[in-house]
């Protein structure tokens, strides 16, 4: 379990089914088999090094999440999964990216802070809620509004400086999870009917 609180931002090395990222703060106490979020997508650790992991990538995540977009020198937002006892900072994030969203625009406000909108496949739309969670490549964020498909999330000065939120440009393609909650509500109501 993640809780969409980034911690690092990682560059990548090597890309493909076979990827190596470059960090440091992740690795504290990362042991290979460990999880590690990247951009959103639970990955095992399957080479540790001072410098950063490797990890492999299955076809499925290659075709479902933006990972298979990836190339050397590709920013990427990093975490370590929640330890028992953490506060939990964000929401609850799994990891397992529920499909990709389409950058719409990254907007300056006042006083250092953004909005981002993005597009969600029509699959998804129904687990969006004013005011729900959403995590959006790793990071844990409220949707702020929503308008055909289209959310807007406010991004704080932090945010934005510490993710690759401030990378979005037109053609990015963004890793959705939706909140879990939600999809087990939908399940329980479903199975009732």
């Amino acid at each position: 379990m993640f809780t969409g609180i980034i911690e690092e931002i990682g560059v990548v090395a090597a890309a493909g089914h076979r990827m190596n990222v470059r960090c440091r703060a992740v690795l504290l106490d990362t042991t290979e088999g460990g999880s590690i979020a990247v951009n959103g997508v639970c990955l095992t650790a399957v080479q540790v090094s001072p410098d950063g992991f490797w990890c492999d990538l299955s076809p499925e995540t290659l075709a479902r999440t933006n990972l298979g977009a990836l190339r050397e020198g590709s920013q990427v937002n990093l975490e370590r999964p929640a330890a028992v006892g953490d506060r939990l900072s964000g929401h609850i994030v799994q990891g397992h990216v529920d499909g990709t969203a389409e950058f719409v625009s990254l907007d300056a406000l006042a006083d250092g802070n953004w909005w981002l909108k993005v597009r969600i496949p029509a699959a998804l739309d129904r687990y969006m809620i004013q005011k729900g969670s959403v995590t959006l490549d790793g990071v844990s964020l409220t949707v702020a509004a929503l308008d055909d498909h289209v959310i807007g999330v406010a991004i704080i000065p932090h945010t934005y400086q510490n993710t690759i939120i401030r990378n979005y440009a037109p053609g990015s393609i963004i890793n959705v999870e939706v909140d879990l909650i939600g999809k087990y509500v939908e399940k329980f109501l479903v199975s009732r009917s």
